[in-house]
């Protein structure tokens, strides 16, 4: 059981984005300036601090969080989208006229029980 997925839209946007900027990496904002948003940067670009957990990837793109968010979201799978509309400000999806959007779900006791444990920065 992945513990963050992405729609076609999505993998669509990474691919587009991929191609434009080279590896990338992905960041869950916790609020702040650009709300909720998953942040997409150039692998590289963000530092990374000792609190920060790896949930998975999208398409070979590393997706990350800080631990004390994962915390509030551990019992639920992130799914990742595209839609119409402006990226976060620091987000390499600003300006393409696309977004990604965070959807979510609650995992059943029993993928729950067989998730693995994420890893640290």
């Amino acid at each position: 059981m992945e513990r963050v997925v992405a729609t076609a839209a999505a993998l669509e946007l990474i691919a587009a984005l991929r191609v434009r900027h080279g590896p990338l990496l992905f960041f869950q904002s916790g609020g702040c300036c650009d709300g909720s948003a998953p942040m997409c940067y150039p692998a590289g670009e963000f530092a990374l601090g000792d609190t920060d957990v790896r949930l998975g990837e999208l398409d070979g793109v590393p997706f990350y969080m800080g631990r004390d968010q994962f915390e509030y979201w551990a019992h639920t799978q992130l799914i990742i989208d595209a839609v119409d509309g402006n990226g976060g400000m620091f987000s390499l999806d600003n300006g393409t006229g696309r977004r990604f959007l965070l959807r979510s779900r609650l995992f059943s006791d029993a993928e729950n029980a067989a998730l693995l444990p994420v890893r640290g920065a």
